[in-house]
């Protein structure tokens, strides 16, 4: 089992910056994939970012050059800086693990509000 538990979500006004945190439960965190997905309200969940076993990165184009995705494998962390916030990233933002078997994992999710 991994359980995760997601901080960091707030109201910030456009331009600012926020950076949220994910922290795992369990052993197996160094051998999971990690990503963080979004859910605006009315709208399907959208991948933001991930970030794999070995340190690869993708970003979905709508948040390159102002999100920066880490993790930290001996705290069990996963972390999203979020600069340059724009309203249309408004949502809940939900942390992901995928562990080398494929079962997936899902925090409760944290709420991000961008005011303009």
């Amino acid at each position: 089992q991994v359980q995760l538990v997601e901080s960091g979500g707030g109201l910030v006004q456009a331009g600012g910056s926020l950076t949220l945190s994910c922290a795992a439960s369990g052993s197996t965190f160094a051998s999971n994939t990690m990503a963080w997905y979004r859910q605006a309200s009315g709208k399907q969940r959208e991948l933001v970012a991930t970030i794999g076993r070995g340190g690869d990165i993708d970003y979905a184009d709508s948040v390159k050059g102002r999100f920066t995705i880490s993790r930290d494998n001996d705290k069990a962390t996963v972390r999203l800086q979020m600069d340059s916030l724009r309203p249309e990233d408004t949502a809940t933002y939900y942390c992901y693990a995928r562990r080398y078997s494929g079962i997936i994992y899902w925090g409760k999710g944290t709420l991000v509000t961008v005011s303009s």
